[in-house]
């Protein structure tokens, strides 16, 4: 595999985790928060900018290397969501039941 391909895509994998990341931080600090939407525009301002940036910055206009970048991103999402998965509520009401009158 192209060297400069396994930098992008590990450049690519370090922006996911700073955005899914951030993301998680963002949710939990803002639960807490007495303004949660504030928490949530500027993270995703910021999240999403850096992330952008730091695409076009690596990538250029090269496909093969935003490819790269975002398979890197996707892989991340996948760690992340499994590093901080919760655990599935044993009892409750399921996704689409209805709570009986």
């Amino acid at each position: 595999m192209n060297p400069v391909l396994l930098l992008v895509f590990a450049v690519g994998l370090l922006l996911g985790g700073i955005f899914f990341g951030g993301l998680w931080w963002t949710v939990r600090r803002a639960m807490t928060s007495p303004s949660p939407a504030r928490w949530f525009l500027i993270s995703l301002i910021v999240r999403s900018s850096l992330v952008v940036l730091g695409f076009y910055a690596i990538a250029g206009q090269d496909w093969q290397r935003w490819v790269a970048c975002v398979l890197g991103l996707t892989l991340a999402r996948f760690i992340i969501t499994r590093k901080f998965k919760l655990p599935s509520p044993v009892h409750g009401r399921g996704a689409g039941e209805r709570e009986n009158p």
